[in-house]
């Protein structure tokens, strides 16, 4: 790996475990046992690393996702493995990160709201209306208005005014507000087969430990 991606791939690590704000240039040199003075010949402030550390971030994110869209059977085991991918990105993620970039780097906060706008609500949109169409969502919803729901939900939760850090867990509260809103969509027949989906992915896991 060159020199400038290590740097990133290493600021994405530290800036999701202990967020934007607190890491500083010492700390990313240190945890990649390289000088300052070395970072500063690929990226001229830490706003230009946090700006390309999340749009790294975004872009293996985009893959995995898209991966799952393509490869799923139905819209209901669309939804079972990003449950899945969400326990995992949101487990060791810091609850301050995204307030970090709305308040201090406005352009890494830009790439995001680029990205949840357009693409995470586009994929919410299309797994939705798959759904009705497979019979599997209730057929009544707005595909729309649920997704830009949907979107803004992800985000809520990293808002300490209403989610604060010492009383609500960032991972298990976003796979309640998950839960919530897949049990809000689905038609009986979806529920079993998310469950069944659930169970499936649950196996996998443990076997692989």
């Amino acid at each position: 790996m060159e020199i400038k991606d290590r740097i990133i791939a290493g600021a994405v690590e530290l800036f999701t475990r202990y967020g934007v704000r607190s890491v500083s240039m010492d700390d990313i040199a240190r945890q990649l046992s390289i000088s300052k003075k070395t970072i500063y010949q690929y990226f001229k402030d830490k706003d230009e690393i946090v700006t390309m550390a999340v749009q790294a971030h975004l872009k293996r994110e985009r893959k995995e996702y898209d991966e799952i869209f393509e490869c799923s059977h139905d819209a209901v085991e669309e939804l079972s493995k990003v449950c899945t991918c969400m326990r995992k990105d949101f487990k060791d993620m810091n609850p301050s990160l995204l307030f970090d970039l709305q308040k201090y780097h406005p352009n890494a906060w830009n790439v995001w709201l680029q990205f949840k706008n357009e693409h995470i609500k586009n994929q919410i949109v299309n797994n939705l209306k798959r759904g009705i169409k497979e019979g599997y969502f209730r057929k009544e919803i707005d595909p729309e208005f649920l997704a830009t729901l949907r979107v803004e939900q992800v985000q809520l939760v990293f808002d300490k005014q209403i989610f604060p850090a010492d009383r609500f867990d960032l991972k298990d509260t976003q796979m309640k507000l998950f839960d919530h809103f897949v049990h809000g969509v689905v038609t009986e027949k979806g529920k079993m087969l998310y469950m069944k989906y659930l169970e499936k992915e649950k196996t996998i896991n443990q076997n692989s430990i």
